[in-house]
């Protein structure tokens, strides 16, 4: 993978994640403590954030940072609540909740 595409990749991946919380890049800006238009500066490829400002931003949308490379994780923040909820599980509901899973796939 160039560079490039790996550019193209974060900014995709930075947008649909925002857009699926419902945030507007200006609030999104403002929330992370910066200038209004930052988010839409790094969505239109003006800037790229350093690594503690992508930091800030995985926090601020509650997902891990592999979460946001990850597109087989479509809803990240959801998949990290339901992680949450599944690790207080004792193994005997965690089978039965696997099991009730289970019958959706038919």
């Amino acid at each position: 993978m160039t560079e490039q595409e790996l550019t193209d990749f974060f900014i995709r991946r930075l947008s649909q994640l925002r857009i699926q919380q419902g945030i507007s890049a200006r609030d999104m800006s403002l929330s992370l403590g910066r200038s209004e238009s930052l988010i839409n500066q790094i969505e239109n490829r003006k800037i790229f954030p350093s690594m503690k400002f992508f930091f800030q931003i995985c926090i601020f949308l509650n997902i891990h940072p592999r979460d946001f490379f990850d597109e087989t994780i479509t809803e990240p923040a959801i998949s990290r609540e339901l992680y949450q909820q599944l690790s207080k599980l004792t193994p005997a509901q965690s089978k039965h909740l696997l099991d009730f899973l289970k019958d959706f796939d038919h």
